[in-house]
């Protein structure tokens, strides 16, 4: 295993927040030191990071009652509505077929109790049970999949081997029936996943998951529960290159943090920059991302 920098014990994350790191940190990522808790941007590349101390048990488990309200918030903010039957009922009609697309990988998969609160929003909408299905590796033998309507994007954050992180661009990749297709040049042209027939213009919402984040990685399988944290948080949105953008600044602080130094992700995540500037699959540029923060702020690194 890679021997750890001994600097992390100097630098700790109220460093990072007040000290002059970050506004060398915040120019590096495109972000003014001078930046308000919210940054107006198109309504488009809204983002909403919401946070709760409280949905990680000591025993590591996601508390099911704090996930339904993280998702309630976020949805209401993200809608701007008042209760989450409105926001639930501007994305989805009764007569929709709905694949919610998670992530199973087994050191990190995204938590039972989240894609319970998924499902149970989307009925709250009028859609049947039967016409709902949460599923990953076998969507392309998912007959809800194979005619949905409307779709659900949702995975945990983590460093990745090939892409350099996995976010929610990554997360689609189960829609072709030879992933490693994509995997050229650090997937550098993941967006094209979205003009799929079975993806383009399907999905309604996005939850990236940031509860407990895998930022460091050796090795195509690798998982050290030392390289994750509880950050505790969900990011909702609609743009998946925004969200993920969001996701990866902050891992990248986390790292800082952790290694006391700015270390290069390997591979590079440029995917997610290329989704912008070369797919115009959504915004990247943080500078133009209206980002809106609720609930536990300590800690919160960006």
């Amino acid at each position: 295993m890679e021997k750890h920098s001994e600097k992390k014990v100097r630098f700790t994350r109220r460093d990072f927040i007040k000290g002059a790191s970050c506004a060398a940190l915040g120019l590096a990522m495109g972000v003014s030191a001078e930046s308000k808790n919210v940054v107006m941007a198109p309504s488009g590349t809204k983002v909403v990071l919401i946070r709760d101390k409280s949905v990680i048990g000591v025993d590591g488990k996601c508390n099911s009652e704090i996930i339904q309200s993280m998702l309630d918030q976020g949805i209401n903010e993200l809608f701007n509505v008042k209760s989450p039957a409105d926001a639930w009922n501007v994305m989805f009609k009764p007569s929709d077929i709905v694949g919610i697309k998670t992530n199973v990988w087994g050191p990190l998969p995204t938590p039972p109790e989240l894609e319970q609160s998924i499902k149970r929003g989307v009925m709250s909408a009028g859609v049947k049970e039967t016409n709902i299905s949460i599923d990953d590796r076998g969507i392309l033998s998912n007959d809800v999949f194979n005619n949905a309507t409307a779709l659900i994007n949702t995975r945990p954050m983590r460093t990745h081997h090939w892409a350099g992180v996995g976010g929610l661009l990554k997360n689609y990749i189960m829609f072709v029936p030879e992933p490693w297709t994509y995997h050229d040049n650090s997937c550098a042209d993941l967006a094209k996943l979205w003009e799929l027939p079975a993806v383009k213009g399907k999905t309604k919402v996005q939850i990236l998951v940031m509860l407990t984040p895998l930022f460091h990685g050796i090795g195509a399988h690798h998982f050290d529960k030392e390289f994750t944290w509880k950050y505790n948080g969900l990011l909702v949105g609609t743009d998946p290159v925004a969200l993920d953008a969001v996701g990866l600044q902050i891992l990248k602080a986390q790292r800082l943090i952790h290694f006391g130094e700015e270390r290069p992700m390997k591979p590079s995540p440029h995917h997610i920059a290329f989704a912008d500037t070369r797919h115009k699959l959504g915004v990247a540029d943080m500078s133009k991302i209206n980002l809106i923060k609720l609930g536990w702020d300590e800690d919160i690194l960006i």
